[in-house]
């Protein structure tokens, strides 16, 4: 009965996906047309970027309502929906960390919207809420951002963002009277917290003018120190630079709060970085990398030493020493050489050093001493990924996590003199991790690269062509995706698809040089490699082109505009993410500048503009196509990449493609472009996409 039902539903539907016959909204055509380089280009949907006009609201309002009456329609919603919950719905516990002799941790009941901070003398003993951030709101929209803690204890320094804004509030709350103080600082961004003394470090934008709040291009950050019991008004301004508008600013302290540590950038990678000593009245600045594009961070100080991890004269990072007082390069000690290994994170516990290294896109770990030399190698569950070690260089004890595709948050107790880790905590799920399998395969991109990837389904699956699989990339900004655990994803696996995360060039996998060859005139190379990823798993018979989906977010989404724009034949589905759709004009909005970097822009040079308009998928959308089906997904509060973006790719998408497949878009409020997203509203977005993913690649439940 069950299997007529869903016969029934498919031929129902089937007659609804055909692009002429889904009622989209008319999109008014405007004249706009730039000039770059004497080429003319138009840009009939610049209206669309007015996130405060009328029209836009009204478009994005009846777009939603062709959307989701599409969406609610699909087979299997209640039991994608049912799924989701019941898979999300297990206690997840945070990596413990200690200050003022206490553990801090973060916890989550199961379907709690927000994780919520716990404090506690003694771990296996009962914990007491210190902050909820639950109670921030009704619907979970405020999220909790980030934390710092007086040296004491006593207060907790804490961030939270609206709806999913970039944009965030700084309060503070006395821990021992549970009262909120009066301090609360406004219109930071982009910004960590450094408490020292009886105040904090922090970082800020001016006040912006009222309804440009989320896309007024972000310049003239600053640093800023804040005395408790004083208005924001009176904070120290301790940096800025207003010859270089486009100057970031971070400023973080050593544990031992004797150096404040200054970092400039000026993109989405490398940085300048100085040292001022604390402990000395009117001490200077002290340079210890003047250039902007290298990474260059301090990762503890041991005296007057600073232990720096950089990729300075090594594509896969080193670790060097630097005498604060003898700072110059001919006197930096180089304490852990490079390796065919990106090292990745280096902690400093119980007087070692714990450094992890990634190795073909997933984890090892091994311990040296303070000279470098290396000791051990600490042993992990499986092919995974290792979060870092929290413990203080004077203590024995660390925690860390442990995850990988079928293995979700584990935490691990680790004692530097036994060198043994014992499990500390780890989650019940309703699923059986054994049933999956985890397995790296390598592919030859078009050039003759070899790229990985991480392939993840359940036993038995039959190599036949017929699989439904959803290949997922992201190939850019020096980000590398190592494996990770998510629920959302298990619904998809768990109902017979297969899971594909291919490492592209662009990402950190391999070093710097891996992502400079997916950067500005080679950013083709990631188009191709995803491209070769997909020929992969169709030669393997994995799955076919009509069981194949591209997913991927934010830069993710711009590969996924990209390559089905040029190879829109190998996928039956395309879900580009909070995705750059306009490479002419990215840099125009909130930190958009800041991604030239990797992108370059299109006012560079003739050949830079040239090689942007060659693939930008909001300019390179045929009429002559026939597009496989396509959901964008965004959000009104994305300040990091403007939904004006998603909204000018789906209209030119609408407009021109005349297939058999939907092209639609899902415009979500109250969010943003992902980070502190709630629980409710995670189900709420997944039931959508999955829906859509299981109907168009024939899955069923």
């Amino acid at each position: 009965m069950k299997n007529s039902l869903y016969l029934f539903v498919f031929v129902l539907m089937s007659s609804c996906t055909n692009q002429s016959t889904i009622p989209y909204p008319e999109t008014t055509k405007g004249e706009v047309k730039d000039t770059y380089f004497g080429t003319e280009v138009a840009d009939p949907y610049r209206w669309l970027e007015d996130d405060n006009s009328a029209e836009t609201a009204a478009w994005v309002e009846e777009q939603n309502k062709v959307t989701f009456n599409y969406l609610e329609a699909l087979p299997y919603r209640e039991e994608i929906k049912g799924q989701l919950t019941d898979l999300m719905d297990y206690p997840k516990h945070g990596t413990p960390f200690k200050r003022a002799g206490k553990y801090f941790y973060f916890k989550n009941n199961g379907l709690q919207n927000q994780n919520v901070l716990y404090r506690t003398e003694k771990l296996g003993e009962e914990a007491e809420v210190i902050l909820d951030p639950n109670t921030f709101s009704e619907d979970g929209t405020i999220a909790l951002s980030g934390v710092e803690l007086s040296e004491d204890g006593r207060y907790l320094v804490y961030m939270v963002a609206k709806s999913g804004s970039d944009w965030n509030e700084i309060f503070v709350k006395d821990l021992e009277t549970g009262k909120l103080l009066d301090d609360q600082i406004q219109w930071v961004k982009f910004s960590g917290l450094a408490w020292y003394n009886n105040g904090f470090y922090y970082s800020a934008y001016d006040r912006p003018e009222e309804g440009t709040e989320l896309s007024e291009s972000n310049q003239y950050q600053k640093i800023y120190y804040h005395q408790l019991g004083t208005s924001q008004a009176e904070d120290q301004l301790i940096m800025e630079d207003q010859d270089k508008p486009k100057r970031m600013f971070g400023a973080e302290v050593t544990e031992d709060k004797r150096f404040l540590l200054v970092s400039v950038s000026e993109a989405s990678h490398g940085n300048a970085l100085s040292v001022k000593d604390l402990t000395r009245t009117n001490a200077a600045y002290v340079s210890l990398m003047d250039r902007l594009d290298y990474e260059f961070h301090v990762q503890d100080n041991v005296g007057d030493n600073l232990f720096v991890r950089t990729n300075y004269k090594a594509p896969k990072y080193r670790l060097v020493k630097i005498d604060v007082k003898h700072p110059e390069e001919e006197n930096w000690v180089e304490t852990i050489p490079e390796k065919d290994e990106v090292l990745q994170t280096v902690s400093f516990v119980g007087g070692r050093i714990v450094a992890e290294y990634m190795k073909d896109a997933h984890s090892v770990v091994e311990v040296y001493d303070y000279d470098g030399a290396l000791e051990y190698e600490i042993e992990l569950p499986g092919l995974g990924s290792v979060g870092q070690f929290s413990g203080k260089k004077e203590e024995p004890e660390a925690f860390y996590s442990y995850s990988s595709y079928n293995t979700p948050g584990e935490i691990y107790q680790f004692d530097v003199e036994t060198q043994e880790s014992s499990l500390f905590y780890r989650p019940e799920v309703k699923f059986n991790p054994d049933d999956f399998i985890v397995k790296q395969e390598f592919f030859t991109s078009k050039d003759g690269t070899r790229v990985p990837m991480f392939i993840v389904h359940k036993k038995g699956l039959k190599l036949d062509g017929t699989n439904p699989t959803l290949l997922y990339g992201y190939g850019g900004f020096n980000v590398s995706l190592t494996p990770s655990f998510s629920t959302t994803r298990m619904v998809f696996i768990d109902n017979g698809g297969v899971y594909v995360v291919a490492n592209l060039r662009g990402g950190g996998e391999y070093g710097e040089d891996w992502h400079q060859a997916g950067t500005k005139l080679n950013k083709q190379n990631v188009f191709d490699d995803c491209i070769a990823a997909a020929e992969y798993l169709i030669a393997e018979k994995y799955t076919s082109s009509e069981k194949l989906a591209l997913m991927g977010g934010s830069n993710g989404g711009l590969l996924v505009g990209a390559v089905i724009n040029q190879r829109p034949e190998l996928f039956q589905v395309g879900l580009p993410a909070v995705g750059v759709m306009d490479m002419l004009r990215f840099h125009k909005f909130t930190i958009g500048w800041a991604w030239a970097g990797d992108y370059g822009t299109s006012e560079d040079s003739q050949e830079m503009f040239e090689y942007l308009y060659g693939y930008s998928p909001y300019h390179n959308i045929r009429e002559d196509l026939d597009y496989p089906a396509v959901l964008v997904t965004t959000a009104d509060h994305d300040d990091r990449v403007v939904p004006a973006h998603s909204f000018k790719y789906i209209a030119r998408l609408q407009e021109r493609h005349s297939g058999s497949q939907p092209t639609l878009i899902r415009i979500d409020t109250k969010a943003g472009h992902g980070a502190g997203k709630p629980t409710a509203k995670v189900i709420e977005e997944y039931t959508d996409v999955w829906s859509f993913l299981f109907f168009h690649l024939g899955m069923r439940m």
